[in-house]
């Protein structure tokens, strides 16, 4: 596979899919997040996921307009 998988660490327990895209910054803002995972251009684990409220854990990966992240626990405190 030559898709580079890009980790998203996070700090806490979860984070929103929206919030995830704007971490990951493939998305400009919480509304334009909103619009194209109402569209269906979002997949979780690998599913086509619409709620932009779906909550993503350390493991979950995230496929979104050619882009493809991983979520992670964030290590250093």
């Amino acid at each position: 596979m030559s898709e580079k998988i890009q980790n998203v660490p996070i700090t806490t327990e979860f984070i929103k899919l929206e919030s995830a895209l704007k971490l990951a910054n493939v998305v400009y803002s919480g509304g334009e997040a909103k619009a194209l995972i109402q569209q269906g251009e979002a997949l979780v684990n690998g599913e086509v996921c619409t709620m932009r409220g779906k909550k993503l854990y350390p493991g979950d990966e995230v496929e979104f307009m050619g882009n493809h992240f991983k979520i992670c626990a964030n290590e250093s405190k």
